[in-house]
């Protein structure tokens, strides 16, 4: 078991960072990791820990995992310099520094080490390496990461690993520049096992010190016959010593060996790039011409400070703070920075090398996700680094011909269902940023929307679609409904922006087609339910099947349940088709009551909010909401109830602590629940907004109180439970009054 240190100093109000503790979600698959990063940046510097098996084979975790770092696993295996944060599926996890002291010894399933004495805080992380009493720590620039140990007497060693890694890509270059520098670049991509999304990353690795010794391993295939053994340390391994040359291969590392004094130090910097080694040099020299680590530690903290001081919160607890703060932080790190100091960037699909104009060029856009939450949170409180994102969305439709749908450093992954891009574009356009080519946004959409399916990507299903406006059952696995459901919200979306654009007949088609959700309506359950294509029920239909994402009858990740109230677009209309606001309540209550809803995954994440619909039940949603904070999400490495996908279910705990949430994408509106935070300010981006904050207060607040008496908006009483994204900067505010009971 990995020992855990973190060290919290007392927070100031401009040190939010301090509240911060990048360990949460570590295990119980959050997926997220302790290395440091500052926001949007291309590198982090993650510790890679893995758990040996039977035969002394390593392997990242001892069930399913995509994360370099898992709190669980016993045996760190060096610190990895491209990672992702809370997603669903392995890649990247590469270019990895390992220091090792004594015999040279490069198979990663024979140097790892315990940990202990662990600490990590924004831009920051350090660990003790137990087997060779080497003190490790990192920190890291936009661009580039740095890394500092301190040894012990003796021989030590740093070794560059370009085989070992979470990616399902193979293949790697390297070369030595100097004894004291190597450059390269490794094969990333297939995420989820998509064989096209394939990624060069190149790099520079520069060390603070000169190498007494120096060279490349290189793994070697058992020939039937074969009678060499290259080294007895290195097993299946070729050293070579004395070759300088450049050397290519599928699991081939290179090797660093230094006679140091106890205590002495020796700093590693590494500089990345998607575009060539000459920008990755460039990014290095631009943001790390010299080894100042503290300097950087410190730096990497103010630019934490800074975009986390964009929202203050006083009163509750200090666990109350840091679930807080950590979820900002975690989603803060995606998407991120994807050009070059010089501006380059890889185009979308495409082998062309182009330059950001305008803004920054992001990368790792899992829309499916963060269309719910992430981008409406960013189009409040961090409106310019939206505003790049998307234009980036818009420029990847220019690059490819097609808006993104998981996109990761400019390959689409075609991972999980809808049309998302199209929704985050819709929805930031109604919220009021405008500052964006909507013209061709607006094409890009449509294209989408109305193309046949034999030559769209992204609606393969859309000529059924089109003239039936559902998605028939087809086979045994099949996800029809999960697929028209998003589908229904992205038309929805859609529809709004072209009503909002001038576009009526647009709009009357496509708001039409939102409401084909009904089709799926079975009044035996009460639910939604697989149709064939001459529209009657699926037989054999058990509304829950799904669970533990097992394979299910025309849902995608769960099951009826998790899936039938996802139609945030017309709550209204689903209700009308339950029998009424009695019934719809009754079969909400269930989800909850019986354990049918999700915390951790996506499709069901609204349903909290979803009694606020009926007037006198509202009450519940403020209970069950404040449930879900606290029984899900807690300051412990397992502190997020699943993937944190990059973000989402971050932000859904961060709305959901300061009283509001965004719950129909499309509609620029937010529906109430009570506040954790007995003050909470949130400083507007005057370049967007004519106010410059938001403040909103809680009278009577305390763990008990959590029902809603009353509320006030600009002072004056509020007696809804909704409200606009226009009114809420414009009032400025919102002031709840709570009590230990519901209101009458």
């Amino acid at each position: 078991m990995v020992m855990l240190a973190l060290i919290l100093s007392p927070a100031k109000a401009q040190d939010p960072a301090s509240f911060v503790n990048p360990f949460i979600g570590t295990s119980n698959f959050g997926a997220t990791f302790p290395g440091p990063i500052v926001p949007w940046g291309m590198v982090s510097v993650v510790p890679y820990n893995v758990t040996p098996h039977e035969g002394n084979e390593y392997s990242n975790t001892d069930s399913w995992c995509s994360n370099p770092y898992v709190y669980n696993n016993s045996l760190m295996t060096g610190f990895s310099h491209v990672n992702l944060s809370g997603v669903g599926c392995p890649d990247l996890g590469s270019i990895i520094l390992m220091p090792t002291t004594g015999e040279l010894e490069v198979d990663f399933n024979k140097y790892g080490t315990p940990l202990s004495e662990e600490v990590a805080r924004p831009g920051y992380y350090s660990a003790f390496l137990d087997r060779y009493a080497i003190k490790a720590e990192a920190t890291a620039t936009t661009r580039t990461g740095l890394s500092r140990y301190t040894f012990p007497e003796g021989q030590s060693n740093i070794l560059l690993n370009l085989g070992h890694g979470l990616t399902n890509e193979s293949g790697a270059f390297m070369k030595m520049v100097s004894d004291s520098e190597v450059e390269g670049y490794k094969l990333m991509g297939t995420f989820c096992y998509n064989p096209d999304a394939v990624v060069p990353v190149y790099f520079v690795v520069k060390f603070s010190k000169p190498a007494k010794k120096h060279g490349y391993w290189k793994k070697q295939p058992r020939l039937p016959g074969a009678r060499h053994q290259w080294s007895s340390t290195s097993g299946k391994f070729k050293i070579y010593e004395k070759y300088f040359r450049e050397l290519a291969g599928e699991q081939i590392g290179g090797w660093f060996t230094f006679d140091t004094e106890k205590g002495e130090t020796i700093q590693a910097k590494v500089g990345i790039s998607y575009v060539s080694i000459e920008n990755a040099r460039e990014n290095l020299n631009a943001e790390q011409s010299g080894f100042d680590f503290e300097g950087t530690a410190q730096k990497a903290r103010d630019s934490w400070n800074k975009q986390l001081s964009k929202i203050e919160v006083e009163g509750g607890t200090k666990a109350d703070k840091t679930k807080f703060y950590t979820a900002l932080y975690h989603l803060l790190i995606h998407p991120n920075i994807l050009q070059d100091v010089n501006g380059e960037y890889p185009a979308m699909e495409s082998s062309e090398i182009l330059k950001a104009e305008k803004g920054n060029r992001h990368t790792v856009f899992s829309l499916w996700d963060t269309y719910r939450n992430v981008h409406p949170f960013l189009t409040l409180v961090y409106p310019k680094q939206q505003t790049d994102m998307l234009r980036s969305m818009v420029e990847m439709y220019k690059e490819s011909g097609w808006l993104p749908k998981w996109e990761l450093y400019s390959r689409e992954t075609h991972v999980m269902n809808g049309d998302p891009a199209l929704i985050v574009l819709a929805d930031s356009y109604l919220r009021g940023l405008k500052d964006f080519d909507i013209e061709t946004a607006y094409e890009g959409m449509m294209k989408s929307a109305t193309s046949p399916g034999s030559v769209n990507f992204l609606r393969p299903d859309n000529d059924f679609y089109m003239e039936n406006h559902y998605i028939p059952f087809r086979d045994s696995f099949d996800n029809s409904v999960s697929q028209a459901l998003e589908f229904y919200v992205a038309d929805y979306s859609l529809a709004q922006l072209a009503k909002a654009m001038g576009k009526k007949d647009d709009y009357k088609m496509l708001y039409e087609r939102s409401l084909g959700y009904k089709k799926y309506f079975d009044p035996e359950y009460d639910l939604l339910r697989p149709v064939e294509e001459d529209g009657s029920f699926m037989p054999g239909f058990d509304p829950m099947q799904g669970e533990n994402f097992e394979p299910v009858h025309g849902f995608h990740e769960g099951n009826s349940w998790q899936y039938s109230f996802s139609v945030p677009h017309d709550v209204k209309g689903l209700t009308k088709l339950m029998g009424g606001k009695k019934r719809f309540v009754q079969q909400l209550e269930k989800t909850f009551r019986d354990s049918l809803y999700d915390m951790g995954n996506e499709p069901d994440m609204g349903y909290p909010y979803l009694f606020n619909y009926v007037k006198g039940e509202e009450w519940r949603s403020q209970r069950t909401v404040r449930d879900c904070v606290d029984r899900y999400f807690h300051t412990g490495p397992g502190g997020l109830p699943g993937n944190d996908d990059t973000g989402t279910m971050s932000a859904w705990l961060m709305y959901s602590m300061m009283g509001f949430y965004p719950i129909t994408p499309g509609d620029p509106m937010y529906t109430l629940s009570s506040p954790v935070f007995d003050k909470v300010t949130i400083h507007l981006d005057d370049e967007y907004f004519a106010n410059d904050r938001i403040v909103i207060e809680t009278e009577n607040n305390s763990a008990d109180n959590i029902y809603i008496q009353k509320t006030e908006m600009g002072g004056k009483p509020l007696r809804k439970f909704f409200i606009s994204h226009e009114e809420l900067i414009r009032e400025g505010g919102l002031k709840f009054y709570l009590g230990d009971e519901p209101a009458k």
